[in-house]
């Protein structure tokens, strides 16, 4: 199966039906659909052939979106590039990445062309929504182009996707995901997330689409469900998109939850009757703040965890699962990330590759057709990540004894204080507990007595202080002196990545840089 046979399957339930909806402008499926052929047919009409890379740097935009379409029914192969990013970073993905096509909107054509002369492998600039000098128009590149599907050869192992890491322990390597990995991914989601056979879903894209929110849309697209696309991170856009449109399902990074839980009355003043899953992820999430997004917007959250090396979907924690006898669950359920999905197997290992006993601490590892086919032009890189068939995710966790699977920390995260390790994400959620503490982040910083000392860099709450020495405290006494802060740092904004992950690199390198050990 390829992945735009995802589209299709909606297309064909619902042809005349609203498959995207922005800013008001209603494109239906046919419409989409002959569009992504035509786009398909001109980037054959070039003579470059299937498996091809293809990228299209652009915000939120529904025909950026039937572009990456294009490229799919192509066979191409999509590298996303995050229209937020710093363009030295595009540059160097889509150069690493022997891009050969760029689709790009008209926003960045200043930075696409003080860039150009750095891009040398990109035969094909094409603007998507204007006229610019030194590329093609998108209109102009499909002109009498067919809207006929081309019929390309398929294989399940094909690359469709070269997605780069978070670039969170360095420069972003790419991940290559192939029709087979990203449709299993899809249908962990679709398992978890069922509707009734009546019923469209109607899913916001509010995040990127160019990471998390644009790959979600696509069960949506296969039920023949509306996409309805936010053109700009504006809270008020989202929240009136959702009654409006009668949303259905939709994704934020916590960072951005917290944010909307900060608005007082937000339930009163927004109708979120027509939700059914509001999923979160691609970073931790505090309990405290999970419990009051329960009661803000009702028992329709779910979380997901994945990586881009298994996209999306290692496991869920379902609505229902948040419960247990008709009540909220204990903060033990709500800090896991769920149980394992079905389609792959999911073990817990020590350093030397040997599977733990349950509830015993090592590093997450997975198995099946969910996994990445490698790091592109990287086999050593590959064959340290994939060994004998398992994905060694950098995740730290255990399986309880309900099997629910929980992330203690990345292994490069872990501090080693005196001899001790302390794994920042339990001393970051008591932190998360205290009413002031918007967001936080535990690092270890050095000491000449403890090699790491534990330190808490946080974001307050609007119109709030605390007395950093209250915060070590409340973490003493909930955790013991060994795992508490010894300093705590107030900033007023973390570093993140685009999807809201905190940059912790970035963070550490303020104040290992004058200390000899490696970042």
């Amino acid at each position: 199966m390829a992945i735009i046979d995802f589209f299709d399957r909606g297309w064909r339930i619902n042809p005349q039906g609203a498959a995207y909806i922005q800013d008001g402008k209603v494109t239906t499926f046919t419409e989409a659909g002959d569009m992504s052929c035509r786009v398909a047919n001109a980037l054959l009409a070039t003579g470059l052939a299937p498996g091809t890379k293809g990228a299209v740097w652009a915000a939120n935009d529904v025909t950026a979106w039937l572009c990456t379409l294009g490229l799919w029914r192509a066979n191409f192969c999509w590298i996303p590039v995050g229209a937020h990013n710093a363009p030295e970073e595009n540059r160097y993905v889509l150069d690493t990445f022997d891009c050969e096509v760029l689709f790009f909107q008209k926003e960045f054509a200043d930075t696409v062309s003080a860039l150009r002369p750095q891009l040398p492998k990109i035969r094909h600039w094409i603007c998507i929504d204007a006229d610019v000098e030194d590329a093609e128009s998108l209109q102009h590149f499909v002109d009498e182009q067919p809207a006929t599907d081309p019929c390309v050869s398929v294989n399940p192992d094909d690359v469709i996707w070269l997605g780069p890491t978070g670039g969170t322990t360095g420069l972003p390597k790419g991940v290559m995901n192939t029709h087979r990995s990203v449709q299993t991914g899809f249908a962990h989601f679709m398992i978890n997330a069922p509707y009734p056979a009546n019923i469209r879903p109607v899913n916001l894209a509010a995040a990127p689409m160019t990471h998390t929110a644009g790959m979600l849309s696509m069960p949506c697209t296969s039920k023949g469900g509306t996409v309805v696309v936010i053109s700009k991170p504006d809270p008020q856009l989202l929240l009136a998109a959702i009654p409006t449109n009668k949303v259905t399902e939709f994704f934020l990074p916590p960072t951005v939850i917290y944010r909307l839980l900060d608005i007082p009355g937000l339930n009163k003043k927004v109708d979120f009757s027509s939700l059914r899953y509001f999923l979160y992820g691609a970073a931790p999430m505090s309990v405290q703040k999970l419990r009051k997004a329960i009661e803000v917007f009702g028992p329709v959250m779910i979380e997901g965890y994945g990586q881009t090396e298994a996209p999306g979907s290692i496991a869920h924690l379902t609505p229902g699962e948040h419960f247990v006898n008709g009540e909220l669950a204990s903060d033990e359920r709500l800090s896991s990330v769920g149980r394992p999905n079905p389609l792959i197997r999911v073990e817990i290992m020590n350093d030397d590759n040997q599977i733990l006993a349950q509830g015993e601490t090592g590093e997450i590892c997975v198995r099946g057709d969910l996994i990445m086919k490698g790091y592109y032009k990287d086999p050593q890189k590959t064959a340290e990540s994939i060994i004998d068939g398992w994905l060694h995710t950098g995740d730290i966790g255990h399986l309880d004894v309900d099997g629910y699977l929980h992330i203690t920390d990345r292994k490069k995260d872990m501090i080693i204080s005196g001899g001790f390790n302390v794994y920042p994400s339990e001393v970051e959620q008591v932190l998360w507990s205290h009413p002031a503490v918007r967001d936080c982040a535990v690092i270890g910083v050095p000491d000449e007595k403890w090699g790491e000392a534990v330190k808490a860099v946080i974001e307050l709450n609007e119109g709030h202080a605390v007395d950093t020495e209250a915060l070590i405290v409340l973490c003493k006494d909930r955790l013991g002196s060994v795992k508490a802060p010894k300093t705590v740092d107030i900033v007023e904004s973390l570093p993140r990545s685009p999807v809201g992950k905190v940059l912790k690199k970035d963070l550490r390198a303020c104040y290992w840089q004058d200390a000899s050990r490696k970042i």
